[in-house]
């Protein structure tokens, strides 16, 4: 085998010994709390030192260990059908993530299949996650949820996803269902990802969405999804009309503590985040 494909592999074999020590070991349960009193989300995971966009193992473990319990992860599926923690498919990605010294230049903006994606580690030291892992973390961790950022653009595979992730869950443990809150696009994408599965929290993210303020008002009345919004479209008014119809609003990407509690007296009640950890907030109050 090729060195430099070598110690890749060495190294996510070791990660994966070390969580499956972590999964299967001495478990403390925890009671847990309703994700709604968190927040923190952990955006991809959360960064881990300064790197944001992982969505790796030592990502999540870093921001729980800071008392985040709502982590976001990327979706995407790898070449040969399997789901797995990644933002994009691009050259500009691998560079981020520090992959172009070990993958080919042939391999560089492409997708990735399962075993190419999961022996190229993030900088050369972090573990990548495919949904299967993701389930051996909220098991280990029963105060834990993620929160879905499925990135597929075609609705089939869009569908794909939500059935994979649903079936692998379900064959599980169906209450790991409780702790999975899909993130949906358009007020339309609702029902399709409930005919896989009545989920019981959704969070609709308007960064794409061209409803109106009070397109956005009716579909929470009509729905009782929550709402999460890029910096840009908060008002007190639009965040004041979204809670009095019953929604839990966040802003996304907000990263520093300060922007945090500004935009807290306003409102809204959580924050995506890369660098902002749940314990950070604990002096805030609105």
């Amino acid at each position: 085998m090729n060195e430099k494909r070598l110690i890749p592999s060495l190294i996510i074999a070791a990660s994966l010994v070390v969580l499956l020590m972590i999964t299967f070991g001495n478990q403390e349960e925890v009671s847990g709390t309703d994700f709604p009193e968190y927040r923190i989300v952990a955006h991809a995971m959360g960064g881990i030192n300064e790197l944001p966009y992982t969505n790796t193992f030592e990502a999540f473990i870093a921001n729980y260990e800071q008392g985040t319990r709502l982590f976001e992860t990327d979706l995407l599926l790898t070449g040969d059908g399997k789901l797995v923690a990644r933002h994009e498919w691009t050259t500009h990605m691998s560079e981020m993530l520090g992959q172009l010294e070990i993958l080919p230049a042939n391999k560089q903006g492409v997708v990735l299949n399962y075993r190419e994606f999961m022996n190229t580690p993030i900088q050369g030291m972090y573990s990548p996650l495919d949904w299967e892992m993701i389930l051996d973390l909220l098991q280990h961790y029963p105060d834990a949820y993620i929160v879905t950022d499925t990135k597929e653009a075609d609705p089939v595979l869009m569908i794909k996803e939500f059935e994979i992730l649903t079936e692998a869950a379900s064959r599980r443990d169906p209450a790991l269902l409780e702790r999975i809150i899909p993130q949906i696009y358009s007020r339309s994408m609702l029902a399709q990802i409930h005919e896989i599965h009545p989920f019981s929290h959704v969070i609709y993210t308007l960064y794409e969405s061209q409803d109106s303020d009070q397109e956005v008002i009716d579909f929470v009345k009509d729905s009782g999804v929550d709402v999460t919004m890029p910096e840009n479209r908060v008002t007190r008014k639009f965040v004041k009309a979204l809670k009095n119809s019953g929604a839990r609003v966040y802003v996304h990407t907000i990263n520093d503590v300060q922007q945090i509690q500004k935009l807290s007296r306003m409102g809204v009640d959580g924050f995506y985040t890369d660098f902002v950890a749940e314990n950070d907030l604990n002096p805030i109050h609105r």
